[in-house]
């Protein structure tokens, strides 16, 4: 097939859904397609999902980004998808038990224990976290014993979409790189880090590097869908290849993704660490490159808890009130940590919150709070990246919440960053994902042609005297009401703020 007429297709595995993209040999979106995901809460603090459920989506959502398209253009498959879910497989390649997310908060004593190995953040370059693979895994082993002792091959979300897809077990390093089992800096298995919850490389899949070929089509899928036995590539993390998506490819390029969660995202000149502040030391998706992320659980999901609070009928109306009213100096504070937080705090505990409330208080107030909380609290993280010295100067924002004029440019005035948005922001893992397709099928092309960074679609640039009130006078605020709070998160957990005294 001559270069010029191939499509590539891309798979991103997200929360709320499955997303599918096919672009063509220009880069250019032909189709885009997707279908919703559930999530299971069945005990506080846990986050669960069917691997069948995303089975079905991923069919459903290239069904029906294929209509219509000549399906046998497609040259390569790529796969992307939500981090850190350990979904756990038998000797017959059956799924033992619910895919635990990485939004689940109930391994922390398995955090503290993983923390104890010898060189463990020096290998990891991460602390350990609930989010991560490898306390689940420690989780399952002391409280599903059972299951832990038929486990015969733990993948990551895609890694499974990728095993019903080719049959193999294969993943990419910068997934890999968010089980707490990868030696980041060598971006390999440490046999150390596995043993530390019972687990050899033979449980773990094989890891390739992002736009490297790891495993072919099935014929049976390839006769269904009407496309050959293509290669699909390795892939990346959703954050990644969110990143490929927009041309955050080099030392110097971040990017603010607001989805469910808020990921700042900052490439960096090599690997570099920072536990300590709890910010995640990953290798990016494209071979010889790390990046630098900070994480907070809850961001665009915080929009869709105070609509329903506050009885908006969706998050576009609370936006535009939010707008219409207009943000309170002196107003409602929240801290938007609904199910724990990530960066800085690493606390699987801590729990949302509105305070300085009086009687004059709207729901537009506290639909205001919420977008600066949450801005808040990327700026949180924001300022954790940059204590390792990796500073950008402008920011690519993508993700559903990028949609909104009002919230990107309270962000930017909250960050004091010049924030960017480009055209495909809204589907950036899929369409990352079809991009490191291509360079699977085409190692040699120009990185600069096969990523570039997508046409600027709108420029925010930040207040000077609104960044200072943000920084001087919201920010320590902020800061002060998670501290003043923390104490009731620790009792609530253990049940002690109900005991009587």
């Amino acid at each position: 097939m001559d270069a010029s007429a191939r499509l590539y297709l891309g798979i991103d595995l997200g929360t709320s859904s499955v997303k599918a993209v096919l672009i063509d040999a220009r880069g250019e979106v032909r189709a885009s397609a997707s279908s919703p995901l559930t999530v299971q809460h069945p005990r506080p603090r846990w986050s669960e999902q069917d691997p069948a459920a995303w089975w079905a989506a991923t069919e459903a959502a290239v069904a029906q980004v294929l209509q219509g398209q000549e399906a046998r253009r497609v040259a390569a498959i790529g796969l992307s998808g939500q981090m850190h879910g350990a979904t756990l497989l038998d000797d017959a390649d059956q799924v033992l038990r619910p895919a635990i997310l990485w939004n689940d908060g109930r391994s922390d004593v398995e955090c503290a224990e993983l923390e104890k190995v010898p060189g463990f953040r020096e290998v990891t370059g991460n602390l350990a976290m609930p989010g991560f693979t490898a306390p689940k895994l420690a989780w399952v082993r002391r409280h599903e014993p059972d299951v832990f002792a038929r486990i015969a091959k733990v993948l990551l979300p895609k890694d499974y979409l990728r095993f019903r897809l080719t049959g193999a077990f294969m993943t990419d390093a910068s997934d890999a790189a968010g089980t707490l089992w990868l030696d980041v800096r060598k971006r390999a298995w440490s046999d150390a880090m596995l043993a530390a919850t019972g687990l050899t490389r033979a449980h773990m899949p094989e890891v390739f590097e992002g736009s490297q070929p790891a495993g072919r089509l099935s014929g049976e899928l390839a006769r269904r869908w009407g496309m050959d036995t293509v290669p699909v590539a390795a892939g990346g993390g959703d954050n990644a290849a969110g990143a490929v998506g927009v041309g955050i490819v080099r030392a110097g390029h971040a990017m603010l993704s607001l989805g469910t969660s808020g990921v700042y995202f900052a490439v960096s000149d090599g690997f570099k660490a920072s536990p300590e502040t709890a910010v995640h030391s990953f290798c990016h998706a494209l071979p010889g490159t790390w990046h630098l992320m900070s994480v907070m659980l809850n961001a665009a999901s915080c929009l869709d808890f105070t609509a329903r609070l506050t009885g908006y009928d969706d998050v576009a109306t609370l936006l535009a009130d939010a707008e219409e009213a207009g943000l309170r100096e002196g107003g409602p504070l929240f801290l938007p940590y609904l199910t724990g937080e990530r960066t800085p705090h690493n606390d699987p505990h801590a729990r949302g919150s509105f305070t300085h409330l009086g009687p004059d208080t709207t729901r537009a107030d506290l639909a205001n709070a919420t977008l600066e909380g949450v801005g808040l609290g990327l700026l949180d993280g924001l300022l954790a990246v940059e204590g390792t010295g990796v500073v950008a100067d402008e920011i690519t924002v993508i993700g559903g919440g990028s949609r909104s004029a009002y919230w990107t440019q309270m962000l930017a005035d909250i960050l004091g960053k010049r924030l960017v948005l480009r055209a495909g922001g809204e589907v950036g893992p899929a369409l990352g994902a079809a991009r490191l397709a291509r360079l699977a099928v085409e190692p040699t092309a120009s990185l600069d042609e096969v990523c570039p960074m997508p046409a600027v679609t709108a420029v925010r640039e930040p207040d000077a005297a609104r960044h200072a009130y943000f920084l001087q006078t919201r920010h320590p605020l902020f800061r002060r009401a998670y501290e003043q709070l923390k104490p009731l998160y620790t009792d609530a957990a253990r049940g002690d703020a109900f005991r009587p005294s």
